[in-house]
């Protein structure tokens, strides 16, 4: 559980600078630009290692996993739905289009309806902890972008027609993706269970 807990803490200390301009500038005045990005990264990968080893542990060891309660099916059939939209949003985020316009902030977004659409379909000790805890901080973060008027890396850009159907297109790939490969290989938990013919 400590792994876990300390690393959700280093990754949200850190990332709770850049809400505060003025902490955020201070620190930049005072030790570099260059530093404080360098300091900012290797924080967060640390944060981000944690997290994920933590995590792991946890699920490979029930008897300090908590169960809490007990999902009913429909929820992860929810949960699967929730993240076509997530995914959709995750691409926004990098590419200039008018769903980026529309959603605002997309990377926010993603990272709730992530954060929701797993706190639904799992019900123990750890998933609570991690998607409770980046679906508070994303909501918090949103609260906080709109009081500094922040509009993101990519600024106002809207980008061509063409690009809504890029965005769309990438998102549903990356989708079918973690679908049928990336959340077994890369979270040790297969979505598809597919059994080899006789």
């Amino acid at each position: 559980m400590l792994p876990l807990v300390l690393g959700l803490i280093i990754f949200f200390a850190v990332h709770l600078i850049p809400t505060s301009p003025g902490l955020r500038q201070g620190l930049v005045a005072r030790f570099g630009e260059g530093a404080f990005k360098a300091v900012f990264s290797v924080l967060s990968l640390v944060g981000l290692v944690l997290i994920v080893v933590g995590f792991q542990k946890l699920q490979l060891n029930p008897g300090k996993n908590v169960v809490l309660w007990d999902p009913p099916t429909w929820t992860r059939h929810l949960a699967m739905l929730l993240m076509i939209p997530a995914m959709i949003l995750l691409v926004a985020s990098q590419i200039p289009s008018r769903i980026r316009t529309a959603a605002k902030h997309p990377m926010l977004a993603a990272i709730k309806l992530w954060a929701l659409a797993h706190l639904l379909a799992n019900g123990d000790l750890a998933s609570l902890l991690l998607f409770g805890g980046f679906l508070a901080f994303a909501v918090y973060d949103r609260i906080s972008v709109k009081r500094r008027a922040f509009a993101g890396r990519l600024g106002a850009q809207t980008g061509a027609p063409v690009n809504d159907v890029i965005v769309v297109v990438l998102g549903l790939a990356l989708y079918a993706l973690m679908i049928v490969w990336g959340h077994g290989a890369l979270i040790g938990v297969p979505l598809l269970h597919i059994n080899a013919a006789p």
